[in-house]
Parts: C-alpha cells; structure tokens; sequence
C-alpha cells in the first residue's frame, strides 16, 4: 500500500474514511495541549478534513500535507475559498485565509518545511498505513519536528484479523514502541465505539475502540 493506492482512493471517491464534521476528539483534547493561539499546527496526511478549518477558527495557522490533489481541491472548494497556488520546493502550495496545504508526499518534507510549526494534530495519518510504513511515518515525524513540538494523536485499536485496513489497528504498545524514545506518551481517552460504527461492525469488526493520546515533550532527557 503507497502513495499509489491513495491517489486512486480519491479519484475513485472512495473515501469511506473520510469524516465530514469535525472530530470530536479533537474538540474536547486539543484544549490540553495548551497551546497559545497564534501556535502553528501541522497536519499530516490531511485529506480534506473539517478539521483544518476548526483548527483556523481556534486562531492557529494551519499547514497540512496530502498525497492527493484530488482532495486538496475539494478541501477549498467544497469550503468557498479560493486558494492561492505556488511550488514550495517538493510540494504544490495551495493556501487560503491561514490554511496551506502542501500536495506532495509526506516522506520529502526536510524540517526547514515544518519551521515555526509548534504542535502536530495526526488523526487519520498513523492509522491509515500499514505496519512497513508506520516506522518509518514515525521516524519521519521526529526528523522533521522539534523534539520540543506537542501531538494529538488519535488510533482505533482491533482485531486485525476480522479486517483488512485501512483505517489500520495501531495498539498502544507500538504507539509507545514508536514514540517514546523521543516523547512521553500519555493516554488521554479510551472507548468502545463500534455501536456507534456499523459500517465497521458490517466488515467483520466485534470490537473497536478508539484512543486518544498526547505526545509531549520529553522532561527526563530522553
């Protein structure tokens, strides 16, 4: 599963992953970052979510990075803004009134990319790849980021067997594997929620929960 595989998705509208309202996750945890305002955030692997514009409503510049241009596009015109286009090194620059989206691969960010960005907001990013990738996703984040910059992170966690991803069932061991060598990871948020997934339960799912994790700067020097 690559870049590839993503791109068809959105030509092809089968985009079943994507939320159309904005999470409500995000609402009730991102206030625990605390976060100043003016705070850039980053969004990897952003699709078009509702979320990149509650994020600007909360008084954050907002950088996103998406694969697809095909969602890049209906990000902005599903949402009335017309967006200003330029290369940005590896990426296509779409921005429009503090939101920017890069359309380009997330793996050819370098971190003068993410300068000035001061906390990571990653809900469908980590659970959308496979286990190959997810190491080197993870390994990604801490390259390009300071060691200093916060992270929402949000996973749903299931029985693998019962369902082929994506969404990918990311448990909390390797959510800790990934991160804490470089970040400590506190578990903010734990539920059941496959009443509230039919479409989940129709594929074979008998459980799933969701989790919400924040992923904050090391204070033992690790």
């Amino acid at each position: 599963m690559d870049r590839k595989f993503w791109l068809e998705r959105w030509e092809q509208k089968r985009i079943g992953f994507h939320e159309p309202g904005v999470n409500a996750h995000l609402q009730a945890f991102w206030p625990r970052l605390v976060l100043p305002a003016s705070t850039k955030v980053f969004v990897p692997l952003c699709g078009k979510s509702s979320d990149l514009l509650w994020l600007r409503a909360q008084g954050h510049e907002v950088l996103g990075v998406e694969w697809s241009p095909v969602a890049v596009r209906d990000f902005f015109s599903e949402n009335g803004l017309e967006p200003r286009r330029r290369r940005a090194g590896a990426f296509e620059e779409w921005s429009s009134d503090g939101v920017t989206l890069w359309c380009g691969d997330f793996f050819d960010l370098v971190p003068a990319d993410l300068d000035g960005v001061g906390a990571v907001y990653d809900r469908a990013s980590l659970i959308a790849l496979p286990t190959s990738t997810r190491e080197a996703y993870a390994n990604q984040m801490v390259r390009v980021l300071p060691p200093v910059v916060p992270m929402l992170l949000i996973t749903l966690e299931y029985d693998q067997s019962q369902m082929q991803g994506p969404p990918f069932a990311v448990h909390e061991p390797e959510v800790r594997a990934l991160y804490e060598p470089h970040r400590g990871v506190r578990l903010l948020y734990e539920l059941d929620v496959l009443d509230d997934s039919p479409r989940f339960r129709a594929r074979g799912l008998t459980q799933l929960h969701e989790k919400v994790y924040g992923l904050e700067p090391r204070t033992d020097g690790g």
